[in-house]
């Protein structure tokens, strides 16, 4: 190779090496490709040997052989490539059906709490395993839970998915981990008895068909919520849940969100915290000892105190696709008809009382004016109802493992279990089935007939 070579002398496209007397330093040049504007992609690279440097271009040739060559200039932070998917891409799948709202909240406020502060100061082609593995050990010592980090794991790994797809990245290295383990759950479905405690609990209370509707159809909240008169055949039985109402986010509406949000902004460290204690103004033993941390203004997109804007935008409710391609048409039990009808003539009513202040958004379940039923009121109406029914504490979510053991437990067959509660894999199915303890009991006594028992003759006649 020639010393002094120019670096701009290889119109064939071949790599060039050359020592430069300018700086006393080696460099070379790789043809890449052809950049947007037609003008050939030549990247550079500098070393103080030629061995260096030849090594640095053997590294860009074998990227370029293999297809897998970085769009040129300075690779983007953790924190720009966040920000690009979660405010330019993940919008998109919002409003294509792929990605609800609320998910999208979720991500954005584990991206600001978590993936930003530990990860974002790292260059995105020099994000290492060793460094997601520190920031895993972070998350753990300041108190998340296994299955919060696992989140924040395939937030993470989807979006270096994308940078990958994009030729940002070489690799994903979220695939080089293991990745954490989630916190074994068992589901606490009511048993028979306890499921009609409920249901005669509720008889008599506003909306009591709510409830029959959750535990005999197994509907998620957002789904029951979103039930509206004109996908329920009340003569079929026919019912058509093929929507969530979800609601929209609140946002600062005001021109400084910092400002707005400083008064509210007020975190106090939990135990064994290390996000806080070593923020200015902070004292060192913050973490020990629970002290309230200075105020803080809201950051750019805090929405957690965004309801208390006086110029909030947002919140409004609005109906999407419930999960899967499946749209299920499901069979009302003939038990549950009369009550869905009585509902609909005091709704009936109620709409008449209210005249003009009545809201109408065609649905089944709402409150007196006829507006969707909040999400949290909802989840306080059940705790009460639990507890008026004198049954054990669970989660709105248990319905819907109940519904599915209690199907079970009717001999229904696993994929017709499927269908009803719209799962797209039947193993997601089977967790949400658990036999009764009598058919484990009876399973165990049949056993000890077949293996101990006397066998009963065939008759054959």
């Amino acid at each position: 190779m020639a010393r002094n070579e120019p670096a701009k002398r290889k119109p064939n496209g071949r790599s060039s090496i050359f020592f430069s007397e300018a700086d006393g330093k080696w460099h070379g040049w790789v043809t890449m490709g052809v950049k947007s504007d037609g003008s050939p992609d030549r990247r550079h690279r500098i070393g103080k040997d030629e061995a260096e440097v030849t090594e640095k271009v053997r590294v860009l040739e074998r990227q370029r052989d293999a297809g897998k060559t970085r769009k040129p200039g300075k690779a983007p932070t953790v924190t720009e490539w966040m920000t690009t998917y979660l405010e330019t891409i993940c919008p998109l799948l919002v409003a294509s059906g792929k990605l609800a709202p609320r998910t999208l909240d979720d991500y954005r406020s584990k991206a600001r709490l978590w993936i930003v502060p530990l990860l974002g100061m790292h260059r995105l082609d020099r994000l290492l395993p060793e460094h997601m593995e520190a920031a895993y050990a972070q998350m753990y010592a300041a108190g998340l839970s296994s299955s919060t980090v696992l989140k924040i794991h395939r937030i993470l790994s989807r979006a270096l998915k994308i940078a990958v797809r994009r030729e940002l990245l070489g690799r994903n290295v979220a695939t080089l981990i293991d990745s954490p383990e989630p916190a074994d759950f068992e589901p606490k479905p009511f048993a028979l008895e306890d499921a009609r405690r409920i249901l005669k609990a509720a008889e008599g209370r506003r909306n009591s068909a709510r409830w029959s509707v959750a535990l005999a159809l197994g509907l998620r909240q957002g789904e029951v919520i979103g039930l509206r008169w004109e996908y329920v055949d009340l003569e079929t039985g026919e019912i058509r849940p093929w929507f969530q109402l979800n609601k929209a986010a609140w946002r600062h509406g005001c021109s400084d969100p910092h400002a707005c949000g400083e008064q509210w902004h007020k975190p106090r460290c939990r135990k064994n915290c290390r996000v806080h204690r070593h923020e200015p103004g902070c004292p060192k033993d913050c973490a020990r000892s629970g002290h309230r941390c200075p105020k803080r203004p809201c950051p750019k997109d805090c929405t957690g105190h965004a309801h208390r804007c006086p110029q909030r935008q947002g919140g409004e409710a609005v109906f999407r696709r419930r999960k899967g391609k499946r749209k299920p048409i499901l069979i009302c039990p003939p038990e549950l008809l009369p009550q869905l009808r009585e509902h609909r003539d005091r709704q009936r009513a109620e709409r008449a009382r209210m005249g003009d202040a009545w809201e109408e958004w065609g649905l089944i379940f709402c409150q007196p004016n006829g507006r969707p039923l909040d999400r949290t009121e909802d989840w306080k109406a059940w705790k009460a109802l639990l507890q008026r029914a004198g049954v054990h504490d669970g989660r709105l979510h248990d319905a819907r493992h109940t519904a599915g053991s209690l199907l079970a437990a009717q001999n229904v067959h696993i994929r017709v279990i499927q269908d009803i509660l719209g799962h797209a894999r039947v193993t997601t199915t089977q967790r949400y089935v658990t036999p009764p303890q009598e058919l484990v009991q009876d399973a165990g006594q049949r056993m000890g007939g077949a293996l101990w028992g006397t066998p009963e003759k065939p008759n054959r006649n």
